[in-house]
Order: C-alpha cells, then structure tokens, then sequence
C-alpha cells in the first residue's frame, strides 16, 4: 500500500527509533515483480468540481494504487488550485503523491517557488514537462522571458533544487508540433540524461505505437522506465478532443466501436472501458512497466479498467 506517512523500524540501541523511508516511484519500477498501476487527477475548477475529485480521490485510495498525480494547467488557471489539492492529497490521505510541474509560462522565479511549496508538503515526486501555451498542444511554444526552454532544463532545474524523484512525459503517436519520432526519442534521452527517473506517456489507442517508441529510445542506449498513460473513452464528444490532447486521430475501428452503441452512456463507458482494458492488457504483456490511468476525474470507468487488470495481472 503506498503511504507518505513514515513508519519506524525497532528502536535502535540508543532506544531511539529510525525512520523507514517510503520507496520512491523509481525504486518501485526497478525492485518490481508486478506492473504498477497509477491514476491521474484533474484540478477542480469550482466547488462542485472539488466535491466529485475528492469522491473521485476517496474511491480510488481504497484501490491502494502505487502512486497518483495531479496535472498542472499551461495558462495559470489551475495552477494555484493544482498545488493546493496535491498538498492535500499528499497530507491527508495515504496515496503516494506525484506533482506536475510545467516551464510554460513561468519564470524561473516562479517555478522555484512551486518546487518549494511541493517540498514543504512532504512531495517528493515531480512530473516535469514542458506544457502547452494556452489554447492547446498545437499552438507555437514561446518561452517566457525569464524562464526555461524545455522540459530538459526543467528536469535540471527539479534535480538541482533538492532530492526529488522525476517523471517526465513521452510520445507514442509522435509529439504534435515537430511531428518527428525520432527527435522525440533523442528528447526523452536528454531528459534521463539530466536526471529523470521515469517517463509516462501521452495517452495513445495503438499499441504497437507504444512499442515503437520504446524501441527507438532503447536503440539510443537509453534504459529509462516507460509507463503507458492510458485513458478510456467514455463519451462520444471525447473522441475530437482526445485527438487534439494526443496530436493523432482516433484510430478508426475505435471509432467505430465506440459509435456502433450510438449515444447510450452506458453502453459507450462499457465499450471504452474494454478499449482501454485491451490496450493496457497489451502493452503490460509486452513487457511495459505499468499502467497510469487518466481519470478526467471520475472514477467508475478507470476502477473498472483497473479492475481487470489488477485481475490479469495481480498485485503483490
């Protein structure tokens, strides 16, 4: 069970206790005999959002996930409501906390502040990625005039500030604005290169996307631990806007499995959640360490993915 809570080990011959240090994600990913499963969480925007993510943060805790993490907005809106939730994952609850951070629009000020605040509410897992401009992943990057020109220099910069373990984002459909796979395989190296732990990928539809990826980074003598993000699709109006978080188009036969139920809600979740169970059953037996699930959150269709998994492939 993951906890930021810090047991003791029996009392030394002084009579005083030592502290026993909770695994980091990266020691997890190398010690491993099972796939880790992990969650993903939205800020909320409102009150009434904040009420179904904390129902949504409830149910999933009782799943014992190895680690759950909460994304970081690129235009500001969410991010003061970003770092207030993770705190307080991470204070009142048991999970294993991951903070995002981006270099998007912030100065170097500012992100030293964020790390900060992270730090002092015991987090010591960050995930450090670029982030899009406001508008989305298509629109030109522009680097803020007093900060960092990409997510490898934001990786340094987490390293430097103090002993956080890091994760960092990847590719399986090609990043949307270069479009170039093999620039994003040099780019994920430079990230383990200066100091990432692990990766976790954009979501993605097809598998065999996800194994190319790996292939490519592990040609440049790379070894860093590549965790499949993967999401369910549990709506209909989704589909255009999973295309434009993921930079590709839904493949068409998930296309058209998913408009085969038409506009019944059940029947579409039903369906998503054997698309994405089918995805990650995939790439866990083809050797991928995990599998982190982004809840949009709400917490059925992601317990119910998990669910099968957990089955397939067991906890320890």
């Amino acid at each position: 069970m993951a906890v930021n809570t810090t047991p003791s080990t029996p009392p030394t011959a002084a009579g005083e206790a030592t502290p026993l240090r909770t695994p980091t994600i990266a020691e997890l990913l190398a010690q491993r005999t099972r796939p880790l499963f992990s969650f993903e969480l939205y800020p909320p925007r409102n009150e009434e959002e904040e009420r179904r993510a904390w129902f949504t943060v409830r149910r999933l805790e009782q799943l014992q996930p190895d680690f759950v993490s909460v994304t970081y907005g690129a235009s500001g809106s969410t991010r003061d409501r970003t770092i207030k939730i993770t705190e307080q994952i991470a204070e009142t609850t048991t999970l294993r906390t991951m903070a995002h951070l981006t270099a998007a629009s912030q100065s170097r000020t500012e992100l030293r502040r964020v790390i900060g605040s992270y730090a002092a509410a015991g987090i010591r897992h960050v995930l450090a990625v670029r982030g899009d401009m406001p508008g989305g992943p298509t629109v030109p990057w522009e680097r803020h005039p007093e900060g960092l020109a990409n997510a490898t220099e934001l990786v340094a910069t987490v390293k430097e500030l103090g002993d956080f373990c890091i994760g960092v984002g990847a590719f399986p459909d090609v990043h949307p604005q270069a479009a170039d796979a093999d620039l994003d395989a040099r780019i994920l190296k430079a990230k383990a290169d200066a100091g990432a732990d692990f990766a976790i990928t954009q979501l993605f539809f097809t598998p065999a996307r996800y194994f190319e990826m790996v292939d490519r980074v592990r040609s440049l003598g790379c070894d860093i631990p590549i965790i499949p993000g993967i999401q369910p699709v549990t709506r209909i109006s989704q589909i255009q806007r999973f295309a434009e978080l993921s930079g590709a188009a839904l493949p068409a036969p998930v296309v058209a499995r998913l408009e085969a139920v038409g506009d019944d809600p059940k029947a579409v979740r039903k369906v998503g959640v054997e698309i994405a169970a089918e995805i990650a059953e995939e790439v866990l037996a083809g050797g991928a360490p995990g599998a982190h699930l982004y809840t949009m959150n709400r917490s059925l269709a992601t317990r119910e993915v998990y669910a099968r998994l957990r089955s397939e492939f067991g906890r320890a």
